[in-house]
């Protein structure tokens, strides 16, 4: 008797479990301001996350068609995604700004509000990237050179630079009306427009590189118009979803109306998340430049292990975008308290799920990196990046979702200021010390690295307790 008491209630937890999965990624109606706090992480949390993996698999789908194509093509893009990290920034600062405000007003009850943010926010994202795309499509062979390109790198990928920088427009709006989805609370819609966007991209890839069936062969120049259409499309049909499409908030005529004092706030948050992406950003070039000094080796060995951590980094990511979405939402319906424990309880699950990564990592970092290379000298610089970089992968999952939720809280400047004590002022200058003064070499870097994101979980920790977040009005 008991057994089938136990069967059947096993069996109602995975139906009931099985039941929220499908509500997730099918898109949700509910009220993330009430009910369960743990639910409303999971709900917005796993389409959050299948989206960062999907992104995920089309820049290796993407490298990987480009890399057929020999040593030029692969400069081409190594050196136009370089240029493409101001677009990046740009896109991702206007995106936090949108995401605070939306979810603000989402929050407040006020769809009226959320609509207008939402309008002003593509209004601050169509006048950047129309001015980023000219200035790129005018002098795209000069950043090239500028860049360090050959004569005939810059010969063969003036085009697809011009293309990426010019249309650069897609990429930002891709980004923009993803985080108004967020914001709103439909994470369901931006994680499908993200997939139906880089599935294309992954079709045309070939189809357009190698000219296969009707289409022409353009070599590198058609992985950017691959990226152009798939993204394109992605963008019509997320404009098509939020203009036309069942959500929490209906833009109508009257809310194109064009407010600076609406326009200031939006970009007194947007400016700074700019400057705290580039920040952030720029430092991986530092430590670069000091695991340099030990060789292609170190530098390969470095590289393997960074993208392998990145990319299982990505759950921390989904839940981090979920807390931020919360943040907002909460602090909008005048209940802080339920903001702070949304935050503690995605950071819970966040710690959780990395550190059981960081283990296996730590454990099996030798055959998870010979995957990669087999190269016994770079091998050996991965094995060690893999397995000391992920002791700190607890800290990374704390200070990662408490950075992006005084965001959603619209304090761009507390993550600002962290990234740049920690990362400028604290883990280069510990990095060039342990490798070259206390003789580490590159193991010093991948140690700085671990106790600088150490630190940021240990400082954001304090500075999120102190509660000014929770006084921010946007």
């Amino acid at each position: 008797m008991s057994n089938n008491v136990g069967s059947a209630s096993e069996e109602a937890y995975d139906n009931r479990f099985w039941s929220i999965l499908k509500e997730a990624i099918k898109g949700s109606n509910r009220d993330f301001t009430r009910g369960p706090i743990g639910l409303a992480v999971f709900l917005l949390a796993v389409p959050m996350i299948l989206e960062m993996i999907m992104e995920s698999v089309f820049a290796v789908v993407d490298v990987f068609f480009v890399a057929s194509l020999g040593a030029n093509a692969i400069a081409i893009v190594g050196i136009t995604e370089s240029m493409m990290a101001l677009i990046y920034a740009v896109a991702i600062g206007v995106s936090i700004g949108a995401t605070a405000t939306v979810s603000r007003r989402i929050g407040e009850k006020d769809p009226d509000g959320a609509a207008r943010s939402a309008t002003h926010s593509i209004y601050m994202g169509f006048g950047a990237s129309l001015i980023m795309g000219i200035i790129g499509i005018l002098f795209a062979p000069t950043f090239l050179t500028w860049l360090g390109a050959e004569a005939d790198v810059v010969r063969e990928g003036s085009l697809f630079a011009r293309l990426m920088l010019g249309g650069n427009i897609v990429v930002v709006f891709l980004f923009l009306l993803n985080a108004i989805f967020r914001g709103a609370g439909d994470a369901a819609i931006a994680m499908r427009v993200l997939w139906l966007s880089n599935i294309l991209n992954c079709i045309l890839d070939p189809l357009l590189i190698f000219g296969i069936w009707i289409f022409p062969e353009l070599g590198v120049t058609g992985a950017a118009v691959a990226t152009l259409i798939g993204r394109g499309i992605g963008v019509l049909y997320a404009c098509y979803k939020l203009f036309w499409g069942e959500k929490r908030f209906e833009i109508l005529r009257e809310h194109w109306k064009f407010s600076a004092e609406r326009f200031r706030r939006l970009l007194s948050i947007s400016w700074v998340a700019v400057l705290q992406f580039i920040v952030g950003t720029a430092s991986w070039v530092g430590l670069m430049r000091v695991i340099a000094g030990f060789g292609s080796e170190a530098v390969a060995g470095y590289t393997i292990g960074i993208r392998i951590i990145i990319f299982a980094l990505l759950p921390a990511v989904g839940l981090s975008n979920a807390a931020a979405t919360l943040v907002g939402q909460n602090l909008g319906a005048k209940q802080p308290d339920r903001a702070e424990k949304s935050v503690w309880r995605a950071a819970f699950y966040n710690a959780i799920c990395q550190t059981s990564i960081g283990i296996v990592f730590a454990v099996f970092a030798a055959p998870i990196a010979s995957i990669f290379t087999n190269e016994p000298a770079v091998l050996a610089y991965a094995t060690d990046a893999l397995r000391i970089i992920s002791y700190g992968f607890f800290f990374y999952a704390i200070g990662m979702v408490l950075e992006t939720s005084f965001n959603g809280a619209g304090d761009a400047w507390t993550p600002t200021y962290l990234n740049l004590f920690v990362f400028w002022i604290f883990e280069i200058p510990l990095a060039y010390i342990l490798a070259y003064q206390f003789g580490f070499g590159a193991l010093g870097v991948f140690w700085a690295i671990t106790i600088a994101f150490s630190l940021l979980a240990v400082l954001s920790t304090i500075l999120f307790k102190r509660g000014k977040w929770k006084l921010m009005e946007v």
